[in-house]
This record gives C-alpha cells, sequence and structure tokens, in this order.
C-alpha cells in the first residue's frame, strides 16, 4: 500500500498535459516522495524508425559526464597478455574456455558487461542462446569486441552506456540516479540525447524522435519537449 500511496503522491504533481522542458522535468523528481532506495532515473525514447529494416537500426554507446551511479562489474574473455593487461585495468573477472561450464552450467551471472578479445569470439560465440536474451552478448558496436580492453573496462567504469532500440522502436536506459540532482542528471540527458540524435540512420524519413519520457524506477513518466 505504501507504494501505491508515494506513486500517488508523486503523480499529483505531473501534469500529464503538458510537454516539461529536461531540466523542469528533473527539478519535478527532486521534488517527489523519496522511496527507500536511490532510484534510477530513467529515458524512454520512441524513434520514428523501423528497427526490422537493417539500415535503420539506431545502436551505439556513450559514457555520461556523471556516470550512472552503479559500479559495473566487467567480465572479460581474453588469454595470455591481454588477460594481464584485462586485470590491470581493472576487470573484475577474467578468464577463457574454462568459463563456458561455470556460465552455462551454474548460471553464473555475477557481472554487468562482457568485453571480450575478437580471437575470443569463437569461445563466446558458444554462450550465444544464454548471454544473448541477457543483453550480455560482446559485440563490435558496442566497443565490446575488442584489443583495446583498457580503454573499454576504463569507459564502462566511468559511465558508459549503451542505447538500442527494442522490438516497439523505443529506446529505454537509465542514466543517473536521484541522489545526482537535478544539474548532474540534466547534463547526462543532454549527452543522451545528443547521443541518440546524432546516430539517426540515412534511411529514417520523417520525424525522427516521436516521444522522449523520463520517470524514475518507481514513478510516473514526464514527457519531454525534445524541439
Amino acid at each position: 500500500m505504501a507504494q501505491g500511496k508515494r506513486y500517488a503522491e508523486s503523480a499529483k504533481l505531473v501534469d500529464k498535459t503538458k510537454l516539461y522542458s529536461a531540466k523542469e522535468a528533473l527539478e519535478l523528481i527532486e521534488k517527489m516522495p523519496k522511496a527507500k532506495f536511490d532510484e534510477t532515473v530513467e529515458l524512454h525514447v520512441k524513434l520514428g524508425v523501423d528497427s526490422k529494416h537493417a539500415d535503420q537500426q539506431v545502436r551505439g554507446t556513450t559514457v555520461l559526464p556523471n556516470g550512472t551511479g552503479k559500479t559495473q562489474k566487467v567480465l572479460v574473455f581474453a588469454k595470455g597478455p591481454k588477460a594481464d593487461e584485462a586485470l590491470k585495468a581493472g576487470a573484475d573477472f577474467v578468464g577463457a574456455e574454462e568459463l563456458i561450464p561455470k556460465i552455462e552450467k551454474e548460471n553464473w551471472f555475477d557481472y554487468d558487461v562482457i568485453v571480450a578479445t575478437p580471437d575470443m569470439m569463437g569461445v563466446v560465440g558458444r554462450l550465444g542462446k544464454v548471454l544473448g536474451p541477457k543483453g550480455l552478448m560482446p559485440n563490435p558496436k558496442s566497443g565490446t569486441v575488442t584489443m583495446d580492453v583498457t580503454k573499454a573496462i576504463k569507459e564502462i567504469k566511468s559511465g558508459k552506456v549503451e542505447y538500442r532500440l527494442d522490438k516497439n522502436n523505443i529506446i529505454h536506459l537509465g542514466f543517473g540516479k536521484v541522489s545526482f540532482g537535478a544539474d548532474k542528471l540534466a547534463e547526462n540527458y543532454e549527452t543522451v540525447i545528443n547521443a541518440i540524435i546524432k546516430a539517426k540512420p540515412a534511411a529514417a524519413k520523417g520525424q525522427y524522435i516521436k516521444s522522449v519520457a523520463i520517470s524514475t524506477t518507481m514513478g510516473p513518466s514526464m514527457y519531454i519537449d525534445q524541439k
């Protein structure tokens, strides 16, 4: 019941007929009743593209200036000097073929991102059915298949986020915590929105950004005027 009451109190502050500026929405979040945990502030962007077409896919990464508020655990698939380099760069776990049974049979998912050197993709590919549905499969487009493991780990640890379309042509991602305050959240928001705008596919016709909404994990959505 407490959750329902808190949501209702928050919803009273939101004018559903209004398009907010990002700053207004983030300042309103500061005024909402707080949850018992530090909620993530989420962005939902509906795009005027058709993700069924390969030339209208929107996917990429950007590094948030103020981080995500979450410490990301990184697993690196690498061997030899690259494995040593990954450990030095701060990877939480490093390994090769020996990790396959641990992931497949023991359901080991104590990490948030997987990085792999290109030569290890044959090994990682064997885990596609397990990692794919969880969004953990390394991908060159997201910078997680690379020989530069140091750069990949540092970016992830400093607040790199990936944006990608779901089947409804919407991008969902968290861009900080309520505790950041409106100013830092606004900086992160601008970084993400600008990255998504720059990623507009050449094949996309008509209005690219259809709608933008901001919400907290447990709070009501506010629609943003993205003109």
